[in-house]
């Protein structure tokens, strides 16, 4: 039975703050701050809720009672107002506008790395689906994003983009503006297929042969390219490790890179890089190739980024293999026989090597940079820099007549 008359609710709307009901969950409501407003509270999955349905001045008493009976039929037939609330509130965002929620709403907050699946998203997805309403994107969408990776010959990729759209879709059903992933019906093997663990490794014979066709070809395989595979194969560090490298990090005159926590993997740990006589004198032929730059491998292109772009080096690589995916017909092999090698391979040859001769496993894996047991990492805080320096020292002795 409605409890207020209209005299009443003009008399409230000039009195003191407070909430006062009509009836059956309606109430008025004087704020201390703003104008006063009609709500109405109800239950919805044994939750107690409350949602606003107008301002004062837009209401009348009557219709206020209209606006909550229409509620209360939503209820009835289990439909929740707030969830439409928040449906209408993200009706029409776009594929681009879902990511952009979702990366600042989770990935910025939960990944230590969220400029990955962004690079991921807008290399592979924008420019196809980025436009539409996330209601117009369908099966036929994520198929032809998908064919188009896997026919440029990045398997891994097409694997990573499926997982993201995934969670996209995940993430927009959150939200309450779909309840379709048209993601889901895909899998590995629709996209890249089972991944296995890269193992390839070059031989010193095939050392000699990839880095002699660099040097024969520079038109296609840059003087900084070169340089950054010696480099790569002489330290074992990551690629992103070096290409991103500002010079700040380097003590050239004593010898050392202080690569710092936060640009190692998953943050792991800081170390010091013992730099042998070779490397020394590459960096310092960067260093008058990088003409002032912060970077030791600057873009040369406009960039979003100040430094080499990180699949530069792999599509240098490809093209002297006759692998070009930008274009429809493809360079001649200039590789003959050598098998197909990437740029992280040649981290895997440096930890090779360093067994060919001899050292210690401890030792190597030092140089990579790995974690070697968890007890080892919380009681030995000894970082072997001597023996590293030493390792780092026999591998581009024995390197040094094929790289210069």
């Amino acid at each position: 039975m409605s409890n207020l008359t209209v005299k009443q609710v003009n008399l409230l709307a000039k009195g003191k703050p407070g909430k006062t009901s009509d009836g059956n969950g309606l109430l008025f409501v004087v704020p201390k701050r703003g104008e006063p407003y009609w709500s109405l509270r109800y239950t919805f999955n044994e939750k107690r809720r409350e949602k606003s349905l107008g301002k004062f001045k837009q209401l009348m008493l009557a219709e206020a009672r209209g606006e909550a009976e229409t509620i209360r039929a939503m209820l009835r037939e289990g439909i929740d107002p707030l969830s439409l609330s928040s449906l209408h509130k993200h009706n029409g965002m776009t594929f681009n506008e879902l990511f952009q929620d979702m990366f600042e709403n989770k990935l910025l907050k939960r990944l230590e790395r969220p400029d990955i699946p962004k690079s991921k998203y807008d290399n592979n997805v924008a420019k196809f689906i980025g436009h539409l309403k996330v209601e117009q994107v369908n099966a036929f969408h994520i198929r032809d994003i998908l064919n188009i990776i896997t026919d440029s010959g990045r398997p891994t990729v097409a694997n990573d983009v499926l997982d993201l759209l995934n969670n996209l879709f995940k993430h927009a059903i959150q939200l309450n503006i779909t309840l379709n992933n048209p993601a889901s019906a895909f899998s590995y093997k629709d996209a890249g297929g089972d991944e296995s663990c890269r193992e390839r490794v070059l031989t010193i014979d095939e050392v000699e042969q990839a880095f002699g066709k660099f040097r024969k070809y520079p038109e296609s395989f840059t003087r900084d390219n070169y340089l950054a595979c010696c480099l790569l194969v002489v330290l074992g560090v990551r690629k992103s490790e070096l290409i991103q490298a500002p010079w700040r990090e380097f003590d050239l005159d004593n010898a050392v890179w202080h690569l710092p926590k936060e640009r190692t993997k998953k943050n792991f740990r800081a170390i010091k890089i013992p730099l042998p006589p070779l490397a020394v004198e590459w960096l310092r032929e960067l260093k008058v190739r990088s003409r002032g730059s912060d970077f030791v491998f600057p873009a040369r292109r406009q960039s979003s980024k100040p430094y080499m772009g990180s699949d530069t080096i792999n599509s240098a690589i490809n093209s002297l293999f006759g692998i070009d995916r930008s274009k429809k017909v493809q360079p001649p092999n200039r590789m003959g026989d050598l098998e197909h090698f990437r740029v992280h391979d040649l981290r895997r040859t440096f930890r090779s090597i360093g067994s060919e001769l001899k050292f210690q496993d401890d030792h190597l894996e030092r140089c990579l940079n790995h974690k070697i047991s968890k007890l080892d990492e919380i009681y030995n805080k000894h970082d072997f820099f001597e023996e590293r320096k030493g390792i780092h020292q026999a591998v581009s002795v024995a390197l040094q007549p094929f790289l210069l």
